[in-house]
């Protein structure tokens, strides 16, 4: 898959894995575009690591996109763990 792939896989995802998990996160575009990305590395990691199941990389491929939103959704609930307060209007 080209960086071009990659890019779009990981806004679709950030973006489903806010949509699957509302609340105030680090946002705009370029956020969920980052956030889809790094959960795209690290559910391909899970899943490689723990689940013995490697991760093609077709785009199409139904594996690497339940890893790619699991991994953004773990993102996301390991950041409002760290730094869920922060963000919250006073």
């Amino acid at each position: 898959m080209s960086i071009i792939g990659w890019i779009i896989l990981g806004l679709i995802a950030g973006v489903i894995a806010k949509i699957l998990l509302p609340g105030r996160d680090p946002g705009g575009l370029v956020g969920t575009t980052l956030t889809g990305i790094v959960g795209a590395f690290l559910g391909g990691w899970i899943s490689s690591k723990f689940l013995d199941r490697p991760i093609s990389g077709d785009f199409f491929d139904a594996g690497t996109w339940v890893s790619a939103i699991g991994g953004s959704l773990v993102l996301l609930i390991v950041y409002r763990l760290f730094f869920g307060n922060s963000r919250e209007r006073r």
